[in-house]
């Protein structure tokens, strides 16, 4: 099989590239395309040092910092990718990368971690959060994310078969796309985190401090129960606004290392997590280092995490994004603690390992091979 990886843009290391570097250690020998590449010397390890052959945007004015300003100009440059020669072509998208043109003799899978959020039923959000509600810039915006929308529903036809990194995904892509997908979770390294046992008094929580992570909920909930302390690791443009509504029981530690973030997973009564996200690696980590998750009930947590309904609970859920509901989950997760176990924690998260991905995926893609050179041969 000669196999090519294309992935919207390399830029940083984050949450689709974990699962771009698992399905490059399946299939090492793939070539890997992407609308821009300005990874670092130095953070190349996770494509395997390979070359990344990149689209004429990244030759644009500004583009290293600005490559997004492009949007308008990217469904023409993934087209302009030729893939023709290889049998399978992996897109690995929440943008762009999956409206690379391929042919009927091959097979084309995507993992898509959502449809384009901002363009489908994040737009609102997004317009408001970006100050592009009124005037000509508002109605530009609205605009090409028109245009966005009615080119990623017709490339999707080009996709022979669509993975979804979690049931809630899935039903995005249905909804969006009118096409089923096969839900395979994304990898997390859970040999990086250690189960602790020994629980201190204190609830944590990490993010980047933009709006949708909704830490301010978290602050602010928590600053009005002053006999329960909270540390808040992470940094962001929401950091000066959310640190002002942080009370004396509330430390905002901003950006840490790595190590200061496991220690405090480690040890941490409860991981607190409020935001809707497609899937959610942070409650997994959590739970990989025995620490149970007090969160959100809605996006990827519900299929992640074990409410206190479960034989085995792993966290406790609150069902709206609000102070109240919140407060609420915090005073039933106290009274149920004695029945989540960090065993049972971490025995979740394994569920979630780096090498049942690699597993599942390499399974998928052969197997789809098979029935495709099946259905090739027969017509």
């Amino acid at each position: 099989m000669k196999i090519a990886i294309i992935h919207d843009w390399l830029v940083t290391y984050a949450g689709a590239e974990r699962v771009l570097e698992q399905m490059l250690n399946v299939f090492p020998n793939a070539d890997l395309y992407s609308l821009v590449d300005f990874l670092p010397a130095d953070q190349r390890d996770f494509i395997l040092n390979k070359p990344v052959t990149t689209s004429f945007i990244q030759k644009l004015p500004l583009a290293k910092n600005k490559y997004r300003n492009y949007l308008p100009l990217m469904p023409l440059a993934i087209e302009q990718h030729d893939l023709s020669s290889y049998d399978i072509v992996i897109s690995s998208s929440h943008a762009i990368a999956k409206g690379v043109l391929t042919g009927p003799d091959q097979l084309h899978i995507c993992m898509c971690y959502s449809p384009i959020r901002y363009a489908w039923d994040l737009q609102h959000q997004y317009l408001h959060e970006s100050g592009l509600t009124k005037g000509v810039t508002g109605w530009m915006a609205k605009a090409i994310l028109h245009y966005i929308r009615l080119w990623d529903y017709r490339t999707a036809s080009g996709v022979d078969k669509f993975i979804g990194i979690s049931n809630f995904i899935a039903r995005r892509i249905q909804k969006v796309y009118g096409r089923d997908a096969t839900v395979i979770y994304p990898p997390v390294d859970i040999e990086q985190f250690t189960c602790c046992g020994k629980k201190e008094d204190f609830y944590f929580t990490a993010s980047r401090m933009v709006p949708y992570k909704r830490i301010d909920l978290i602050v602010e909930a928590f600053t009005a129960m002053p006999d329960r302390k909270l540390i808040v690791i992470g940094d962001g443009p929401d950091f000066e606004k959310i640190k002002t509504k942080a009370g004396p029981n509330v430390s905002l530690l901003g950006y840490q290392s790595f190590a200061v973030l496991k220690d405090h997973l480690q040890r941490a009564r409860a991981f607190v997590f409020a935001a809707e996200e497609d899937f959610g690696i942070a409650p997994l980590e959590a739970q990989a280092c025995g620490t149970p998750v007090i969160a959100y009930k809605k996006g990827g947590a519900v299929e992640t995490i074990c409410g206190a309904a479960s034989s085995t609970p792993t966290g406790v859920f609150f069902e709206q994004q609000t102070i109240k509901s919140l407060q609420q989950a915090v005073c039933i997760f106290e009274d149920l603690t004695c029945k989540i176990s960090s065993k049972a924690c971490r025995e979740n998260a394994i569920r979630f390992s780096l090498e049942r991905f690699r597993c599942e995926f390499k399974h998928y893609v052969e197997s789809e091979w098979g029935l495709f050179q099946e259905g090739i041969s027969k017509s």
